[in-house]
């Protein structure tokens, strides 16, 4: 948004007295005179006029290790959230960057910074995503086959992109996602007869849960971003 509109929008001075205030030297943009009305004021520009401070917000990056019970939502009247796992004074803007079902525990990303959460999320990033998975029987190596070969889903009329899983026990395997269709790997496995027990997300891109433990958090840096 233009300074001038901001300024207009977030104050009851005209245009003409919001002019007059930058071309006084009366705003400050990020801690310097800003007297262009065309400047962009973007979410987290920081907008003092005449010393009283319109806007400050900072931006906030959430690692939580999900536990199994709660809704990736902000909000709900029936089941806990990750929210409430988020000291209160954080919560203002949050969003989760990334869905878990609420059986789902692991790596979960929370911002209250649009543009980086449609980075991490718009499926033309392809950020490779780790999910632990157990499954109720046996996977066979054609099941690996099938699925760099990607799997048809009718609804969508969509076929997912290659994917690859290890297998580190007969019904549990590691598996390595670049989109996020809805309910995607337990779609996958059932196209193929079987079924997910339990799904448990390790990373997203760079961000690992390492020893972080359930239901814990911890605030991502400017270095871990």
């Amino acid at each position: 948004m233009r300074l001038d509109r901001f300024l207009t929008a977030r104050t009851r001075l005209s245009r003409k007295e919001v002019q007059r205030l930058l071309a006084a030297g009366s705003v400050l943009v990020d801690d310097e005179v800003q007297m262009n009305t065309r400047h962009e004021v973007k979410q987290f520009t920081k907008v003092v006029v005449n010393g009283e401070c319109l806007q400050d917000k900072k931006p906030v990056y959430i690692m939580l290790n999900k536990p199994a019970g709660y809704l990736s939502a902000t909000k709900d009247d029936k089941h806990p959230t990750v929210m409430e796992l988020i000291p209160e004074e954080l919560h203002e803007g949050l969003h989760v960057a990334g869905r878990l079902d609420r059986a789902s525990t692991g790596l979960l990303l929370l911002t209250n910074d649009g543009t980086w959460s449609r980075a991490i999320t718009m499926p033309s990033s392809k950020i490779t995503k780790t999910y632990l998975v157990r499954l109720r029987n046996p996977v066979s190596p054609s099941t690996q086959e099938t699925f760099r070969n990607g799997i048809y889903f009718a609804y969508e009329d969509k076929t997912t992109l290659p994917t690859h899983f290890d297998i580190i026990e007969p019904t549990l395997v590691r598996i390595y996602l670049r989109e996020g269709r809805y309910h995607q790997i337990k779609r996958m496995f059932f196209a193929v007869g079987n079924k997910v027990t339990s799904l448990h997300r390790e990373s997203v891109g760079h961000h690992q849960l390492n020893d972080l433990q359930a239901g814990e958090f911890r605030l991502l840096t400017a270095c871990d971003l």
